[in-house]
């Protein structure tokens, strides 16, 4: 029997996460404020899933400071890109044969 699930990717299971890549694969960068907003999340849930992506190597963090006050923004990765495209297919293809 076909695994039905085998190339989803474990990283984008979170409905925060997978929030995250939508947005950043629409954007060429996003600001954590603007990420929170838009997912509806609080400041230590963003935190911690931008640092798994971050760790995974699926984003990349630029801080930086806007008018002495600090900014940090978000930008998909190419690995990033590619995986988040991958795990989009597999669940195109899943939904497809079901």
């Amino acid at each position: 029997m076909k695994d039905l699930i085998a190339n989803l990717n474990k990283i984008f299971e979170s409905r925060v996460r997978l929030g995250i890549m939508s947005v950043l694969m629409v954007n060429e960068t996003y600001d954590f404020n603007s990420l929170k907003e838009a997912l509806a999340v609080t400041d230590g849930n963003l935190a911690s899933h931008l640092k798994a992506l971050e760790k995974e190597g699926m984003i990349a963090v630029e801080k930086q400071f806007i008018d002495r006050k600090p900014n940090t923004s978000y930008s998909a990765t190419e690995k990033g890109r590619t995986a988040f495209s991958e795990h989009i297919s597999a669940l195109e293809s899943l939904i497809s044969d079901s």
